[in-house]
Parts: C-alpha cells; structure tokens; sequence
C-alpha cells in the first residue's frame, strides 16, 4: 500500500499540523446539511420495513413482530415533532449517522491521533452504505451509533477503567440491543480481543467491565420480557431470517456477499481493508495494540456474516457493525504506510457515490438506465397503489353494496397501505394463510370471520385458489396497471369477496 510519488503535494493530507476537532464538526455539518436537503427533496416512497416502523411508532410498546423497539420510539419522536411526512420518518437517520461519525472520530482519537480521528471520522460520513442509509429509517442506525459508543468506551475502559466509561458502555450495550439483536455481535469481539491481547486480561478481574454488561443486560430485559409474553416472536423471526435449512452450502451466496462489501465501505477502502486481513493473518506479530482491537470489533462479523451467506443467505447491511472499527484501521493503516494517493482516491470516490446517492433518489421515477431501467422502480407505486384501492373502494360502492374492509395477502401491499392509505374509509386486513402469523400485519390486523362484508382482495398476482375458496362469492379478477414511476409499472390484481364460509 506503500506509495511514492504521489506523496509529494499532497499537502491536504499530509499537512504538517493536525486537522482540528473544529474543521472536523464543520466538514460533518456541512456533509449533514446536504444531506437533509436531499432527504427533503427524496422522491421515493417509504418501503416496507420504513412503513411497517411507521405503524409501529403509532402505538408504543417494549417490543415488535420482528424488531426491539428502539426504531419505533425514534420515529415516534421525530414525528412527534414534525409530523408524517417521509423526510420527518427518516430525519433520525440523518441526524445519528453525524453522531455516529463523531463517534468514530472520538474512536480514533483515543487509539490515535487527531489526524487519523479527522479522516476516520470523514470517512464514515462518506462511506457509501452511510449515503445510503441516510435517507433511509432503518435499524441499522441506531445500531451503528450505539456500537461506536460502546466501542469508545470499551477502548477507555482498556486504557484506564472508570466508571463513567462502564456507564456509557452499559447504556451503549442497552441502546444497540434494543435496535437490533446483532448487537450481541459486541460481546463476541470483546472475547476474541482478550484472546488476542492477554496483556488487557487483568481488565477481568475488575468490575468495570462486568458491570456494564449487567448495565446493557438491564437495559434489554424489558424487551425481552415482552417477548417472553408474547410466544417469543421477535426471536422466531429473527431465526426464521438466517433460514438454516439443514447444511446446504452456497460458495456463491458468500462471493456475491463479499463483492457487495466493495459497494458497502467503498472500492479502495474495502479493497485495502482486505490487504489489512491479509497482513494480519501472515503478520500477526506486527500488529499495533490498537489495530488489535479494531481488528477484534470487525474482523469476526465480517467472518460471521460471509459464513451465514455460505450456508444460506446475507445481505449486504448484515456486517454493518464491523465498519465502525474498520474504517478506522483502514485510515489509520493507510496514513502510517503514507498510502496518500490511494487514500484520496478512496474518499473521493466516496465522495462521488455520495452525490450519485443523492441525485438518483432526487429524481427517483425520473430516469432510467440503458438495459436496466429505471433503478428505483421499486421504491415507488405505493402512493399510486393507494389512490388505486381508493378508486377501487368507491366504484364498489356506487356499483352496489359498500366494501367493509381491504384484504391482502402480501406483505408490501399492507406495509403500502398502512402509510399511505392511511386515511382509507375501511380498514385494511391481511390473510393469514397458517396457524403463526408471517407478518407485523398478519399479527396486528389479521383478516377473520368478524371482518366487514364484502372485502376489497389486493394481491401482488393472481389471487390463489386456497384463498379465494374460502368465499361463496368471488367478482373476476382483473389486473390493474399503476405508474411506478415515468419509466416503469407496476401490476396489481383486484377483485370483490363475499360470504365468508371458511375457518
């Protein structure tokens, strides 16, 4: 990673003073401040997790269908202040992927310098998967920033234990649970670090560090008594989404996992991070005592995760809490074998992504690709989707006998609904095709002989035969064609059910 000649006016980089805490929170709000305005001009529509967080947030709980709570106070919160429009739903996103640089900044600092902390702590702003998810409500982002705080305090409690760092990684480890399970990632890495640094072991035999993950354990326990009362659904799901199925192998699973890491951290950042594990697999004796610990908070999801998608599946936002740490050693490294030229080429392709991000989703619906089309076709049709049932609810009732209630059988058509047809005459119900519900809505609002005649059937195809016979009266189906965008369509099929003679 050593590079010579483009080491020599570089000076943006290489400066002689260290960039300071004041250019680094002004360099973060203005990165911040763009990307709000691109959150106001998003033209996507929320999709189904976004929705589904939504309908959460209206009725506040220790627990959900497939996730802890944190996700739905948060948008509580914000639309508390704001109100129900897209942009507020997402505002915390944007708001915590800052805090969370900060924290990475605050990381480096500690194991560091100020300069590594400035471009660390750039460097997550700019990573592609932060772009992203900026303008997205997802689980991830608290998730993120808890592991970044629980990361700063595990680092001070290692250097010099206090209890307010084992306050802070108490409350860290308690957030990040109450996000996503995944944060249990956190006691994994911490085991593997002692493993690796026996010279920290004595921090075992303080209580610091047992107290703090009491702390984080307390933290959790109301969520998972909610669970315990409520048939463990959260954990059911949770499983139900590694979808072990006996050993099956799938190479390709894990080699489209990890080529999506190019896209997650950055091309050259992943690329060198990959040169990193490498050195540290041939090299081990050379490793730096901070470099240990960023490669003990990273290295084991990224293992983890690769293997999940070699025996199943993985998405590409499964190893997110691994680039907290992994950003900055990649910095860190790059600095310290003055990799200058490849490091600037890193961020500005970052930084490039980073505008690409945001133009696309400004005009979202706006544009299509050669031979790909339209790439956020997707994320759009919901609003269309609901003025269609709309329409559909009043035609019934001038033709005849007034719709009780909107059925469906798909979970995105509920998810749709719920958000943007939340001002429809009749509610919205889902079919629930076993005895366990599949669904937040096959939980929350499950279609039963108590159901309101005739219902309006929404469903993603054809509707199938085992739903259908349930009911002595069935109109045609018809399909209906709705705009997903000006480049692309979307098809939904509709038709009227009456006298209800099933379960």
């Amino acid at each position: 990673m050593t590079e010579g000649a483009s080491t020599r006016s570089l000076t943006w980089l290489e400066g002689a003073g260290a960039p300071g805490l004041g250019l680094f929170l002004a360099c973060l709000a203005a990165i911040t401040a763009f990307r709000l305005a691109a959150l106001a001009v998003n033209g996507t529509d929320l999709y189904m997790d976004e929705a589904q967080y939504w309908t959460w947030s209206r009725e506040l709980a220790l627990g959900y269908y497939s996730k802890p709570p944190l996700i739905a106070w948060l948008i509580h919160g914000a639309t508390s202040v704001c109100g129900d429009g897209e942009a507020c739903i997402r505002l915390p996103s944007t708001l915590l992927h800052a805090v969370t640089a900060a924290l990475v900044y605050a990381i480096a600092a500690e194991l560091y310098d100020r300069r590594v902390a400035f471009w660390a702590g750039l460097g997550y702003a700019l990573l592609p998967a932060v772009s992203l998810s900026s303008g997205i409500i997802s689980t991830d982002v608290p998730l993120l920033a808890a592991w970044a705080l629980a990361v700063l305090a595990f680092a001070r409690l290692m250097t010099a234990p206090s209890w307010q760092a084992a306050a802070l990684l108490a409350l860290a480890l308690g957030a990040g649970l109450n996000a996503k399970y995944a944060m249990a990632y956190f006691v994994l890495c911490a085991a593997l670090y002692f493993a690796v640094a026996p010279e920290r072991r004595t921090r075992l035999r303080e209580p610091h560090l047992w107290l703090a993950l009491l702390g984080g354990v307390a933290l959790i326990a109301p969520n998972l008594i909610w669970n315990a009362t409520n048939g463990f659904v959260t954990f059911a799901h949770t499983a139900d989404n590694a979808r072990w199925q006996g050993i099956p192998f799938h190479p390709g699973k894990a080699a489209e996992f990890v080529m999506s890491q190019f896209g997650v951290f950055g091309p050259i950042l992943f690329g060198a991070l990959l040169v990193i594990l490498w050195r540290a697999a041939s090299r081990p004796w050379e490793l730096a005592a901070a470099d240990k610990l960023l490669l003990a908070f990273s290295l084991p999801i990224l293992a983890i995760v690769t293997a999940q998608a070699f025996i199943s599946r993985a998405h590409a936002n499964w190893a997110a809490p691994a680039y907290v740490a992994a950003v900055v050693l990649v910095v860190a490294a790059m600095m310290r074998d003055r990799a200058w030229g490849w490091m600037r080429a890193g961020f500005l392709i970052n930084a490039a992504l980073a505008l690409l991000i945001a133009a696309a989703t400004w005009q979202a619906g706006r544009f299509a690709l050669p031979g790909i089309g339209d790439p956020l076709a997707r994320t759009l049709g919901n609003r269309e989707l609901a003025e269609l049932v709309r329409s559909e609810i009043a035609r019934a009732g001038h033709d005849g006998r007034p719709v009780g209630s909107v059925l469906t059988d798909d979970r995105e058509i509920a998810a749709a609904l719920a958000y943007y047809g939340r001002d429809l005459p009749v509610p919205v119900l889902s079919w629930r095709s076993g005895n366990a519900p599949r669904s937040h809505f096959e939980s929350a609002s499950p279609f039963t002989a108590a159901a309101a005649m005739p219902a309006l059937l929404v469903t993603d195809g054809s509707p199938p035969a085992s739903l259908t016979s349930e009911f002595a009266s069935v109109t045609p189906d018809e399909a209906r064609i709705i705009a997903a965008g000006a480049h692309d369509t979307r098809t939904v099929h509709v038709s009227l059910l009456d006298r209800y003679q099933g379960r």
